[in-house]
């Protein structure tokens, strides 16, 4: 297992960590927590959970283990979360600390995240006076908590902008081998910070070993298109920890494997991958942003795009479609937008910005067609 440092915390974690969103609800919690006993013999010592997580479960599937792994509680770190939008006062942001605490059995939890800011006023509320982050410091300052950090799908530069007020021990975020350019710019800015950076869903959400098939550009070798992933998370030295939903010993050998075998990934490793997905996906945006900074309405296009990709590689019915703007409306890409797509004039500067010479316009007439679908709903 590769060990490297978090930031500038002290804390030495480990390139794997396991992400407890993916547990296997049809089992007891019992049986599922003897996955962090395997992971932990395996290596692993970062553990994330959060309140939600698996119909609400997670945090006491976690207690269940930690409890049994109190006697090395020294060797390993416990990660969970809460969001401002339910936490918004420093009282609740207290009480909430010490609900995971109890029911993860533990003394403190070593980081404690701003969780899922989608938009920048969500991270707005958690800094306001009064309110979460002032609670949580707080927290730091009794020892409840070790490191406060945040967990964001803002885009690369709203995330630069965040991590440029030194709030933050270290920045939680979505990141995999498709769509990496798109948070780019905030990942090297949290590393050229000293920020810890953990990554989240490095499969794309499952995406990448539910359609292998459609994905095979990414293996290189003997290896799977699964296995190209969470190589390139786990051997990026720009990202510290890459948060894997582990369901079964397996993933967990698959992970350990990899961080086991794999060498470090150079820039230069870094930018012929961002080249082979670019030619091997011509008909799919890849989220470098070009067409972002030359629209006059600052319509979020590589935001739409990416979840236009959907349709691309899978044709799905309308239905799905909607619902797959509806939650993107709500927690996702579209939640932080300036402006919709039916606010393009047409003027063309995306489709002359965009390296895959995208149909951008025809394509955002058809998502705004969705969105006023959704309207009437």
């Amino acid at each position: 297992m590769i060990y490297s440092e978090y930031g500038k915390t002290g804390a030495k974690v480990s390139a794997v960590g396991f992400g407890g969103m993916r547990f296997d609800e049809s089992k007891s919690n019992e049986e599922n927590a003897q996955l962090l006993l395997y992971a932990q013999g395996k290596g692993i010592n970062y553990f994330d959970t959060a309140p939600t997580y698996c119909g609400d479960t997670s945090e006491d599937i976690f207690g269940i283990a930690l409890k049994q792994m109190a006697d090395t509680r020294d060797s390993y770190y416990v990660s969970t979360k809460g969001m401002p939008v339910d936490f918004d006062t420093a009282g609740k942001a207290r009480a909430q600390v010490e609900k995971s605490m109890k029911r993860l059995n533990v003394d403190r939890i070593d980081f404690y995240h701003v969780w899922c800011i989608r938009r920048v006023d969500q991270y707005e509320l958690a800094m306001k006076k009064g309110g979460q982050y002032e609670g949580l410091m707080k927290c730091r300052e009794e020892g409840l908590i070790g490191n406060i950090v945040i967990s964001t799908h803002l885009p690369g530069e709203k995330i630069k902008n965040i991590i440029s007020k030194n709030e933050f021990e270290g920045v939680l975020l979505g990141v995999n081998i498709l769509n990496f350019p798109y948070r780019w710019e905030g990942i090297q800015a949290a590393y050229a910070a000293g920020l810890g950076v953990v990554a989240m869903n490095p499969l794309s959400g499952g995406l990448i070993p539910k359609h292998e098939d459609k994905f095979a550009f990414l293996a290189d070798g003997d290896e799977t298109p699964t296995q190209a992933a969470l190589r390139f998370c786990i051997n990026c030295p720009q990202i510290t920890v890459t948060l894997a939903g582990f369901t079964t010993k397996e993933h967990i050998d698959t992970a350990c494997t990899i961080a086991d075998a794999a060498k470090p990934f150079t820039d230069e490793d870094i930018d012929r991958v961002r080249t082979h997905v670019s030619e091997n996906m011509n008909a799919l945006c890849t989220g470098c942003g070009y067409c972002l900074k030359s629209c006059p309405e600052n319509i979020p296009i590589a935001n739409y795009m990416q979840i236009y990709n959907e349709k691309v590689l899978f044709n799905p019915t309308e239905k799905e479609m909607l619902e797959k703007m509806k939650f993107n409306h709500e927690w996702g890409l579209l939640a932080d937008r300036a402006a919709g797509a039916g606010d393009c004039v047409e003027c063309a500067a995306c489709e002359e910005a965009c390296t895959q010479h995208l149909n951008i316009i025809e394509r955002l007439k058809e998502m705004d067609a969705w969105e006023k679908t959704l309207k009437k709903k």
